[in-house]
C-alpha cells in the first residue's frame, strides 16, 4: 500500500512538471498505458487544475473505462462536458449496467440522444436496465447472458459456446431457460466440462437455485452473494422471466459504497465526497450539517442555563460537566455502531429487538456502575468532597443507562420513518445524552449540594 501511494505521488509530480513545461506527449503515452483503475485513482488524487489536465490527455477510447472507476461526483464533472456522440464513443466497450450508471448522470435530453444513436438491440438492453433503480438488482444487472434449453445435449452446448468469440466476464454458469425465457436453473461450467457430452442439460443442471427478483435492494443482493459465495446470479422479473445477471465485481462496488456511506454519513457527508473539491463546493455542504449541530448544541446549553445559579456556587461542577457528557456520548455511539451494523447485515428483526435493547441497557448499567466508581473516586480525591463524588457517579450511571437504551432504539426508529440511521442517529444521540447528562448531573447537584 505504501509503495502504491508513493508511485501515485511520483506520477502526480511528473504530470505536474510536464504541465508546467508544456511537454505532454510522453506523459500522454504513459498515462494511456496504465490500467483504467490506476488512471482513475490518479485523477481522484489530483487537485482540480491538474485533474482536468490529466483528463484531457486520456484517449477517447479509454475514457469510458476510466469513468466507471471514478466517484459519482467526478463522473458528473466530466460527463457534463460530453455530448451524445462523445458519450457513445467513450462507453462503446462497457457493459450495459455500467453504461446505465453513467447515462443517469446526464441531462434527459442527452440521454434520449444517446439512446436514439444506438442500434435496436443495444437500446432495448440498455432501456431494460434503466427501467430499474440503480440501487436494485435490476439496476445492477448486466443483460449480457448465455442461455441454454433443457432438452439439448452437452455436446451441442459446447459447440454453441465455441461459436462465441469470447464468453462474458465472470461466466461460471450458463443459465437454463424454457421457450418463454423463464428461469429454470443453472448449468455450471464445471458440470459441462466434466460430464458425458451425450447427456442432456436437464440431467445435470442445478434446479435448487433461486434467481434474484429485479426489485431486490442492492444491499440484500450483497448479502445473498456473501451468504452463498456466488460469483454470478440470474435476475428475473415478477413473472420469473430472465432479465440478466449480476456478477461479483458489481457486488464488491455495492459493499464498498455501503462502507463509505456509513463512514461519511456519521459526519453528514456524501459517500462520493471529492477529496479535492473546490472550497466553494466543500464549504456549503459542511455548513448545513454544522448548522444542525449548532442547534443541538444550543439545546444542551439551554439545559445548563437552567442551573446557572448552582454552577456559580459550586465551580467544580463546570470542571466535571464535560466528563458526564463525554462518557454518555461515547457509550451511546458504541451502541449505535453495533445496531447500525446489525441492520446492515440483516441480523436485527422483530424476534430479537427486545433482547438487544435489554442487553444494551444491561451493558449500560454494568459499565455505568464501574465508571461511576472510578470517576467518583477521582472527583472525590480531586475536590476533597464526598458529595461531589456521589453526584457525578449517579449522573454517569443515569447517562450510560440512557445511552444504552437510546443508542439501541434510535437507529430502529429512524429506519422505521425512512431516515438513514447512519446519517442522523449519532447526532440525535449525542444531543440526547448531553441533555440527559447535564440534567442529571446539575439536577443532583442542586438537590444534594446546595
Amino acid at each position: 500500500m505504501a509503495q502504491e501511494k508513493g508511485q501515485i505521488q511520483k506520477q502526480l509530480e511528473l504530470l505536474n512538471d510536464a504541465l508546467e513545461s508544456g511537454v505532454l506527449d510522453s506523459v500522454a503515452r504513459m498515462l494511456n498505458s496504465l490500467e483504467p483503475q490506476d488512471v482513475a485513482h490518479l485523477l481522484e488524487s489530483s487537485p482540480p487544475r491538474l485533474r482536468h489536465a490529466i483528463w484531457r490527455l486520456v484517449d477517447l477510447e479509454h475514457e469510458g473505462e476510466v469513468l466507471q472507476f471514478l466517484s459519482e461526483e467526478i463522473q458528473t464533472e466530466f460527463l457534463q462536458k460530453m455530448d451524445a456522440q462523445e458519450f457513445v464513443a467513450a462507453t462503446e466497450n462497457l457493459e450495459y449496467d455500467d453504461i446505465a450508471d453513467l447515462l443517469q448522470l446526464l441531462p434527459n435530453t442527452v440521454i434520449r440522444e444517446v439512446l436514439d444513436s444506438m442500434d435496436l438491440q443495444d437500446r432495448q438492453r440498455l432501456e431494460t436496465v434503466l427501467t430499474y433503480d440503480e440501487d436494485t438488482a435490476g439496476g445492477l444487472m448486466n443483460t449480457d447472458t448465455i442461455t441454454v434449453r433443457p432438452p439439448i445435449t452437452l455436446d451441442v452446448v459446447l459447440r454453441y459456446l465455441r461459436r462465441h468469440p469470447e464468453l462474458p466476464e465472470m461466466t461460471d454458469n450458463l443459465i437454463v431457460v424454457n421457450r418463454r425465457d423463464e428461469f429454470i436453473g443453472l448449468l455450471p461450467l464445471t458440470k459441462l466440462l466434466t460430464s458425458d457430452p451425450g447427456v442432456t442439460v436437464r440431467e445435470v443442471m442445478l434446479t435448487d437455485v433461486e434467481a434474484i427478483p429485479a426489485s431486490t435492494s442492492a444491499r440484500e443482493v450483497a448479502r445473498l452473494f456473501e451468504r452463498n459465495d456466488w460469483v454470478s446470479a440470474p435476475v428475473v422479473d415478477d413473472g420469473g422471466k430472465l432479465l440478466g445477471r449480476i456478477t461479483i465485481d458489481d457486488v464488491v462496488d455495492v459493499i464498498r459504497e455501503e462502507g463509505q456511506h456509513s463512514m461519511m454519513s456519521m459526519a453528514g457527508l456524501d459517500e462520493d465526497e471529492d477529496t479535492f473539491a473546490p472550497v466553494m463546493k466543500a464549504a456549503p455542504r459542511r455548513a448545513m450539517w454544522l448548522c444542525v449541530n449548532l442547534l443541538t448544541a444550543f439545546a444542551a446549553s439551554a439545559v445548563i442555563r437552567l442551573f446557572e445559579a448552582t454552577i456559580e456556587q459550586i465551580v467544580a461542577l463546570a470542571v466535571l460537566m464535560p466528563i458526564v457528557a463525554s462518557m454518555g456520548g461515547v457509550a451511546g455511539n458504541q451502541t449505535v455502531a453495533i445496531v447500525i451494523r446489525g441492520i446492515a447485515l440483516g441480523h436485527i428483526g422483530r424476534n430479537n429487538v427486545k433482547w438487544l435493547i435489554n442487553r444494551e441497557i444491561a451493558v449500560g448499567a454494568m459499565n455505568g456502575l464501574f465508571l461511576a466508581c472510578i470517576t467518583g473516586l477521582a472527583a472525590g480525591l480531586w475536590f476533597q468532597n464526598v458529595q461531589i463524588a456521589l453526584v457525578i457517579g449517579a449522573a454517569i450511571i443515569v447517562n450510560l443507562l440512557t445511552a444504552g437504551f437510546m443508542g439501541a432504539i434510535l437507529p430502529l426508529l429512524l429506519r422505521a420513518i425512512k431516515i438513514d440511521p447512519a446519517l442522523a442517529a449519532s447526532m440525535a444521540l449525542t444531543t440526547f445524552t448531553d441533555i440527559v447528562g447535564f440534567m442529571a448531573f446539575l439536577g443532583f447537584a442542586t438537590l444534594f449540594l446546595l
